[in-house]
């Protein structure tokens, strides 16, 4: 449902900034009854400063309906294994979550939906997935609002889709366009796909191939042009690779195959209905009331009904 080519879509990696909101707000921001809501009114803020600064006509906050998916851990079993606080034989294993965090999602959630912001999530996937779909959909320029650089790879200055990052809490994001990324890491879009690979990610438990780091990474992907061009240089003797990182990717062959599909973001999610439109109102007023009343939302919740209301 993006509407018109001329409309201007923002993204946002919601559990990325209610982490961060959490961790930036102090737990002393308490709701009437003392319970924190820290990163309910972070959120809110990051969400009146968006909307104030970069004015996108269509708005969707996306959703982890599954942060660990079982197709990505049958490939590389390994993947975010250590923020596994629960495992689960159905359904999604249970993340590791700050105690006075958990209880403060499913508010935000219900803050969210009575304003009337879209909010989309999609079984089996991650938000990244739900991201890369709708800015693959989008007709207009897209901006990424995520504190993940997994989410690089999707940059594309054809399709005005670009990825504001933030620097120190939402005071201040740096905007990458592919100008931006190749001078921080020597690639395009798809490029820092394949160098997160390489390099891997311990944060989200990718091991990377042993021995080749980010500006290794970097150089090979300059030589020999993407992945596939990598693998087979490894593959040819004649190839100009040195014999030590020859034989390091030989040896991570088995993880190269499959690590693609991992780390490269879904384009293709079955998502559901919903209206992208950026609310001037909230879409339930009572509930909103009942929400501010129940959480002392104040100024968090003031400020963005003002940002939308302009």
């Amino acid at each position: 449902m993006i509407r018109g080519v001329t409309r201007r879509l923002m993204l946002l990696d919601t559990a990325s900034l209610y982490f961060r909101a959490y961790f930036g707000v102090p737990e002393s921001v308490r709701a009437p009854d003392g319970t924190p809501v820290n990163a309910v009114r972070g959120l809110l803020d990051f969400v009146a400063r968006l909307v104030t600064d970069h004015r996108p006509d269509d708005l969707v906050a996306c959703m982890d309906a599954d942060w660990r998916p079982a197709w990505r851990v049958e490939l590389i079993p390994s993947y975010k294994a250590h923020r596994v606080a629960q495992e689960h034989g159905e359904g999604p294993d249970a993340e590791t979550v700050p105690d006075t965090l958990s209880p403060q999602v499913p508010v935000i959630e219900a803050v969210l939906d009575a304003l009337g912001i879209a909010r989309v999530g999609a079984a089996g996937y991650e938000a990244d997935d739900v991201i890369g779909t709708l800015a693959g959909r989008a007709g207009g320029p897209v901006d990424i609002v995520t504190g993940d650089r997994d989410l690089f790879q999707l940059i594309d200055d054809r399709r005005g889709v670009r990825v504001l990052y933030p620097v120190k809490g939402m005071a201040t994001l740096t905007a990458f366009d592919q100008a931006a990324l190749h001078e921080k890491y020597g690639v395009d879009g798809p490029g820092y796909a394949d160098l997160a690979l390489l390099r891997g990610d311990p944060s989200d438990g990718l091991p990377g191939v042993p021995g080749i780091g980010e500006k290794t990474a970097a150089r090979l992907l300059e030589r020999f042009g993407d992945l596939a061009g990598i693998i087979a240089a490894a593959d040819d003797p004649a190839s100009p690779l040195t014999p030590t990182q020859r034989k390091r990717l030989t040896a991570a062959a088995a993880y190269l195959e499959v690590a693609p599909r991992v780390v490269r973001v879904a384009t293709d999610v079955p998502l559901p209905a919903h209206d992208p439109a950026l609310p001037a109102a909230p879409g339930d007023p009572a509930a909103l009331d009942a929400l501010n009343a129940r959480w002392g939302l104040g100024g968090s919740l003031t400020r963005v009904l003002s940002a939308l209301a302009r």
